[in-house]
């Protein structure tokens, strides 16, 4: 009997656990908690405080540097006025020798520069001359064309007597002792050096024969040159009484000599240095 009722009181307590841990089970009780889902972050909230807070950080740079500028007048003034006398006086002769020296320094540059200019212009002016000596070389001896204001005089075949070298001579001479700059005649450009002889044909000059009609080319003041041509009983004259010759002259302010010839080497002269 005692172990049927032990038996039956066991019983009683597992039914009464059981029906205890069942209730426990249950989701209403509370004993297991409830799972909730996180709410999404809103990104547009966090880039709002993004900026609000680097908008924060910028004033506060903003002012932190303006604090440091003001401080740094603030102290210089202070330091001034803590000066005495003798120190103030001591800066004022540091700063006065300071824009001394740079005064200094700035007319020294001033006279350099100035310096370098003029060796600049006296270069220019001596490339000039070279150039115009160059070229005024090119043209007596000439190596170099040349064109200008002139006359050109165009001499036929003589009708009664051959025209020799001394006339077409004398008129070259009388050309250059008008002034004539530059002259040619037919293909050979006349030079200091350039002499005219007969020959069975027409004339030689400077070694190259030439044949009539000739063509006197000279570049210089045209009524001059037309002058010494057409002058009474001068070389004009001359060619058409003695040789029966035409006379052709026209003055231009165009003429262009562009026969030109080798410069010539000099054997014996030289130049004095």
């Amino acid at each position: 009997m005692v172990r049927r009722a032990k038996s039956n009181n066991m019983l009683d307590k597992m039914h009464d656990q059981h029906a205890q841990d069942k209730a426990n089970d249950r989701m209403e009780t509370g004993s297991f908690p409830a799972i909730r889902k996180k709410p999404r972050k809103n990104l547009n909230r966090n880039s709002d405080r993004s900026r609000l807070i680097s908008s924060i950080f910028i004033m506060l740079m903003c002012a932190l540097l303006g604090f440091a500028y003001m401080s740094q007048i603030n102290n210089t003034k202070s330091t001034y006025e803590t000066m005495d006398e003798n120190e103030l006086v001591r800066l004022l002769n540091e700063s006065n020798t300071q824009i001394s020296n740079l005064e200094q320094r700035k007319t020294q540059l001033t006279s350099q520069l100035n310096s370098l200019k003029s060796a600049a212009n006296e270069q220019e002016q001596a490339r000039k001359i070279a150039k115009q000596n160059e070229e005024t070389s090119g043209l007596i001896s000439g190596r170099l064309p040349a064109k200008g204001k002139g006359i050109t005089v165009t001499v036929s075949r003589g009708s009664t007597s051959r025209i020799d070298a001394s006339i077409m001579f004398n008129l070259i001479e009388e050309l250059r002792n008008a002034g004539a700059e530059v002259i040619a005649i037919n293909e050979v450009r006349v030079v200091a050096s350039t002499y005219i002889q007969d020959a069975d044909e027409g004339l030689i000059s400077d070694g190259m024969a030439i044949k009539p009609p000739y063509v006197v080319k000279a570049i210089g003041n045209p009524q001059e040159l037309s002058n010494a041509v057409d002058i009474a009983g001068g070389v004009g004259a001359q060619l058409q009484v003695k040789y029966g010759a035409n006379v052709n002259l026209e003055a231009s302010d165009n003429v262009i000599i562009d026969e030109v010839r080798e410069a010539t080497q000099n054997k014996y002269a030289k130049t004095v240095e």
